[in-house]
């Protein structure tokens, strides 16, 4: 089986930017293409058809291909939760938490087999695997134990590319450095080399590019531009990156940034929206005046709510909403509206319990039962009888406080035709929901965008519009053809 990895010299390089990019490249020449990482640690996750999780990034990568996601395709996911631990998934399904000490010992044997086997399925099934790395394939202190670079492109025999962020400075030393500290096996197998993210003239690089050739022996494959054409991030570092880049909008969202913010990747299609403007918000920020408030998803739930009252955020909140301001909470945000969350097994951190935002009438408890699936329901508030897709992660129970002295026109409305999946206020100003993905659903997207509209007297916007992964498509081609344009990929084909 043919295989190409890319490795970077750093954290945010390139590195599934330029995986996601080959993907679609060799998926058009007609070739039977499959994305790999053997071991991610993000919380941006995606649920495969099978059930089993795995990350989005390489969901989207699949995407790219032109196949559906399959957890093979990242046999390792780690999402981190607090206190140095993370939750352990092999192969789509939760096995345990561990510290980062204790992970070698613990998993290290058992996850090299988790990729052996799945590389060995993948092969079965495609042309061409594309791999990508994680971090820096030359941590000196963590190559023993890296089950995510090098060991995986030598058991391959892989082409493989090394990619540079050239915006961050110190780019020729990023190179060399990384290339110094390979062990002369690994060193054999980097084909090329890609500058990515360059805003200047390249005759003024050119000097440059020539030296690097000569000193290494390894061609520069070619020079990316900086561009804005973002895809879905791996982590919340990418948050600190993410400019403004809209002249105008009409309606404005502000998503708050938890400390363990999980599946902010929901939201992408809001910020696509040309028409809303959409920042992050740290706890200590102010919220200012927004159309709508949203609360993402969190792998800590406790923790970031005690966060939020801690920091006042939560009371900002509330006399956000009080003021006849909308509020919408996505998975662990949902449970965060609620009266309460109790987690009596301490299966995200410690044992306890946590009085929530008190703005629906919810209550969460965390149980070992963690629901990973796709689903597929019809919508019933704001608008009744349109198909939604999503999927679910989560580890908690929700139920509705049901109050008997409740008037009927005071209740809740749940917005799905599964009772489970989500509610509404009373107000139509605080919303729960349990489904991730639901604004890629074009129509309901732009129902739920046109509720926020016509309390700002703005007219309403068509809602006839495709679902978000017809815009992906339109990305992902023009991301394929800016690195066809740019890099010379011979060496890595041939």
């Amino acid at each position: 089986m043919k295989a190409i990895m890319v490795v970077g010299t750093t954290s945010h390089a390139g590195k599934s930017m330029l995986a996601t990019a080959l993907c679609r490249i060799l998926s058009r020449r007609g070739q039977r293409i499959t994305p790999f990482k053997g071991q991610n640690m993000a919380l941006n996750a995606y649920v495969a058809p099978s059930g089993g999780e795995m990350g989005y990034a390489q969901a989207v990568q699949a995407w790219a291909a032109g196949i559906n996601p399959w957890v093979e395709m990242n046999p390792i996911l780690l999402k981190p939760q607090g206190d140095s631990t993370s939750q352990v998934i092999i192969r789509g399904k939760a096995v345990g938490t561990t510290t980062a000490a204790a992970y070698y010992e613990q998993y290290f044997e058992r996850g090299w087999q988790a990729i052996t086997e799945s590389l060995q399925q993948l092969a079965a099934e495609f042309d061409v695997i594309v791999c990508e790395g994680a971090g820096s394939p030359a941590e000196v202190n963590l190559k023993h134990r890296d089950l995510t670079n090098m060991r995986v492109a030598k058991y391959l025999n892989a082409a493989t590319v090394l990619i540079v962020d050239i915006d961050r400075g110190g780019c020729f030393a990023h190179v060399v450095g990384t290339l110094t500290l390979l062990d002369p096996e690994e060193r054999s197998l980097i084909k090329g080399i890609v500058i990515n993210k360059f805003r200047g003239q390249l005759s003024i690089l050119q000097p440059g590019i020539d030296w690097l050739e000569e000193y290494t022996g390894i061609p520069v494959l070619g020079v990316l531009p900086w561009s804005e054409n973002l895809l879905p991030a791996e982590d919340s570092l990418s948050l600190l990156e993410r400019k403004a880049r809209k002249d105008q909008q009409e309606v404005s969202l502000a998503i708050i940034r938890l400390p363990r913010i999980a599946n902010f990747t929901d939201f992408d299609p809001l910020d696509a929206e040309p028409t809303v403007g959409m920042k992050y918000v740290g706890l200590e920020d102010r919220l200012g005046y927004p159309d709508a408030v949203i609360l993402p998803g969190s792998k800590t739930t406790l923790s970031d709510l005690q966060a939020l009252h801690e920091s006042g955020m939560a009371k900002k909140i509330q006399d956000f909403v009080a003021a006849g301001g909308t509020v919408f909470g996505v998975c662990g945000g949902f449970q965060m509206l609620g009266d309460r969350i109790a987690d009596p097994q301490g299966l995200e951190g410690e044992a306890g319990e946590q009085v929530g935002l008190k703005l629906l009438p919810v209550k969460t408890t965390i149980t070992p039962d963690k629901v990973t699936r796709q689903r597929t329901c019809l919508s019933q508030y704001p608008h009744p009888g349109l198909v939604v897709e999503g999927y679910e992660i989560h580890q908690g129970q929700t139920q509705w406080l049901r109050n008997r002295r409740t008037k009927p026109a005071d209740l809740p409305q749940a917005l799905f035709d599964d009772l489970s999946l989500g509610i509404v206020d009373a107000s139509h100003s605080v919303w729960g929901c349990y489904l991730h993905g639901i604004f890629d659903n074009g129509p309901w997207r732009r129902t739920w965008l046109n509720h926020l509209r016509q309390r700002r007297g703005l007219l309403s916007l068509p809602t006839g519009v495709p679902n978000y992964r017809e815009q992906r498509e339109i990305m992902l081609n023009e991301l394929a053809n800016l690195v066809e344009k740019h890099l010379d990929l011979t060496p890595l084909l041939n």
